[in-house]
């Protein structure tokens, strides 16, 4: 579930006029040379394509249609959807791809467009920025476990003083204001206000719950600013309550913007499915005996309910198929024939739980609430684990197994189901309830049309725009392709690419990021390169994903090696970033559970699951991770895409008709007087 933050220190909850001065002023007055814009920004240029997406959206709210438009980087989408949202006068969610763009809309543009719009004061914009209810404390935690000996170790004690007295003083609960607290704090996940201990109106501390004011402040604003995860998780509480009127906790709203809509499919996805984990039994066993013991309720049959609940747990989730990673289940029939005895004891000692809270006399109402959660993971196990749901995968995720460290803890094993088309369900949920679905982002169309991204979203009726980035890519970008080196899934490909690699870092003096589309191939080149290259190497997963980016940033002539993380959300200006090198076509993992379900289900209805499905999939991904270069007018620097299929085979063509027109060369010597001509 989810929750607000803040409004703006200089905003008001009082509802703006009726008739702002905002809807005074015509979209060309606003954007055009000489314009609002131009006079309230220093680094103004006029950008048609801004103008065109503004009018494009504003058009889509007036007549309460679908809008989906492609705009390149550098157009400056973000105002070109948040003024005509302003002028329309409707309450608007605003759900974005990353944390950065959410700050970035709610700290920089609307106070930017606050004061450009109503220079004198005369209006204000309300609106409230949104994240996972995880992000903040809840009080009846932080205050049942005072005084209580749960505890461990000096650092947890020193954790809990200090956010038992920021609690005292903080307006908005929010995690984000500890700077000092550890992000894998153990601590943080007891006292956080995650939904599934959560009592609701019932709560003593309900009044002066952070999410209550948040729920309260989101209700009273006109922009409401989320992200795509909070976004569907709400979704799919309101699916399954099926609309009930106090379900989730965003407003309803009439029209919605995606920006970094390209997400939208892998993000719906995980949260239209069910995911059962042994760690959520953990959970309600630790949280079940933390509430009986501090009411002292806590009787040699529930705690006999208990430790029955938590040995049964242990033991199925490690009868489970072995595997690392993500790996289908595909063997759940012949899984249940030889294992049913310990399912079924498993589903009882959840009953017996649920049966014996539910007994227990003038019970507080936090007991009710885990009576609830053993209910719903009887269900939503029974589901995973005998449904037979065609348009469903059932699937295995094992993380953190090390084997060589028992001390560790054991793995993190979740069972999953994830709808292999989500379309359905948006098409119902979504496009179909609501008057207006903007879907914005750098990269939706491939080869030109948005035939790919409809049909996997389910938006059967739109306006579509396609507008040309404010960049000169001919002049900005070279795009470098090597016809030399052999196949990128054959063995000797390493090698000849790390030399590829250290010739390129020593022509653009390093200031690059090499991105692969594996940690194997990754660690395997980093290791290949370490002590030969000159320049200051780092790789992913040495230092958090923010300290990495701040070190590459400050660090003259940096080389960083990384994956998927580095693909998108990345923004790294001028000089210090010159060169992006990505290994290979990033096509998903064939054997990957979902990418599997949904290659299968193409091609049983008859498609081409690789033509319809992969490679599309594959240019979106590579249009995200070329993108991380050319962020400004002034940037200039090399692509390279070692993986030379794009010249050699057919579908080679998709790639190179959807990306940017960026100046193209097989030729090493091409890319030397590039970087010479920018040296000069």
């Amino acid at each position: 579930m989810i929750e607000t933050s803040v409004t703006l220190p200089s905003q008001s909850l009082v509802p703006p006029p009726k008739a702002p001065s905002a809807s005074n002023v015509s979209l060309y007055q606003f954007f055009s040379p000489g314009g609002v814009l131009s006079k309230a920004h220093p680094a103004y240029e006029f950008r048609r394509g801004q103008l065109q997406m503004a009018q494009s959206v504003e058009q889509a709210l007036a007549e309460k249609r679908h809008l989906i438009v492609e705009a390149g980087t550098g157009t400056g989408k973000t105002l070109a959807y948040l003024v005509p949202v302003i002028r329309s006068g409707k309450r608007v969610i605003i759900s974005t791809g990353t944390k950065n763009l959410q700050e970035q809309l709610f700290y920089k543009d609307i106070p930017f467009l606050q004061q450009a719009l109503y220079p004198n004061g005369e209006g204000k914009l309300n609106v409230c920025y949104m994240k996972g209810r995880s992000n903040y404390v809840c009080r009846k935690k932080l205050y049942d476990l005072t005084g209580q000996p749960v505890l461990t170790g000096f650092e947890e004690i020193e954790q809990y003083r200090a956010i038992a007295g920021w609690e005292k003083v903080t307006q908005t609960g929010d995690r984000a204001e500890l700077a000092e607290l550890p992000e894998a704090s153990a601590l943080w996940h007891k006292l956080d206000a995650r939904a599934e201990a959560c009592t609701g109106q019932k709560c003593s501390e309900w009044e002066r719950c952070f999410i209550t004011e948040m729920r309260r402040r989101a209700m009273e604003s006109d922009i409401i600013i989320v992200n795509h995860h909070l976004f569907f998780a709400d979704l799919g509480i309101k699916q399954q309550a099926d609309e009930a009127p106090d379900a989730g906790i965003l407003p309803d709203v009439g029209t919605v913007i995606f920006d970094e809509a390209h997400e939208l499919e892998d993000v719906a996805g995980s949260y239209f499915g069910i995911s059962v984990s042994n760690s959520r039994f953990d959970e309600l066993c630790r949280d079940v005996e933390a509430s009986l013991q501090r009411n002292q309720m806590l009787s040699a049959s529930l705690a006999g309910a208990v430790k029955n609940l938590r040995d049964r747990s242990q033991f199925f989730f490690a009868l489970l198929p072995p595997g690392e990673g993500r790996f289908a289940f595909d063997a759940r029939r012949e899984f249940l024939e030889e294992n049913g005895d310990e399912f079924i004891a498993l589903q009882n000692a959840l009953q017996r739980l649920s049966s014996q809270m539910q007994g227990l006399p003038s019970k507080p109402e936090e007991i009710f609430n885990f009576a609830r959660r053993a209910q719903e993971l009887q269900v939503q196990l029974n589901f995973v684990m005998e449904s037979e749901d065609h348009n469903t995968v059932f699937w295995i995720e094992r993380r953190g197994f090390r084997p060589a460290s028992p001390a560790r803890g054991p793995a993190r094993v979740f069972l999953q189901a994830t709808p292999i088309d989500v379309g359905p369900i948006l098409k119902s949920y979504l496009f179909d309830k609501l008057d207006s679905v903007v879907l914005t982002s750098a990269t939706l169309a491939v080869g030109g049309n948005f035939e790919y991204m409809r049909g996997r979203l389910g938006l059967e009726h739109s306006r579509e725009s396609v507008l040309p980035s404010h960049f000169d890519y001919q002049n900005q970008a070279l795009f470098y392709v090597p016809p030399d080196l052999p196949d990128p899934r054959t063995p000797p490909f390493a090698a000849k690419a790390s030399d590829r690699i250290r010739r390129l870092l020593e022509i653009t003096r390093g200031r690059a990021f090499v991105l692969f589309t594996s940690y194997a191939q990754m660690n395997d080149v980093y290791h290949r390169l370490l002590g030969v290259l000159d320049f200051p190497m780092l790789l992913q997963g040495d230092a958090p994903k923010s300290a990495l980016l701040q070190e590459f940033r400050i660090t003259p002539n940096a080389v960083l090696f990384a994956t998927s993380a580095f693909w998108q959300g990345v923004d790294v200006q001028g000089e210090q970033l010159s060169s992006v090198i990505i290994d290979r076509l990033p096509f998903a993992v064939p054997s990957d559970p979902v990418v599997a379900a949904r290659v299968k289900a193409i091609d049983a209805e008859g498609g081409n699951a690789f033509f319809q499905y992969q490679v599309p999939a594959a240019v979106i991904t590579l249009k995200q991770g070329f993108g991380r270069l050319i962020r400004s007018l002034n940037d200039r620097g090399l692509l390279t895409l070692l993986d030379n299929r794009i010249l050699k085979k057919q579908y080679g063509r998709t790639f190179v008709e959807s990306l940017p027109s960026y100046r193209r060369t097989t030729d090493l010597r091409q890319v030397e007087e590039f970087f010479n001509a920018a040296a000069d």
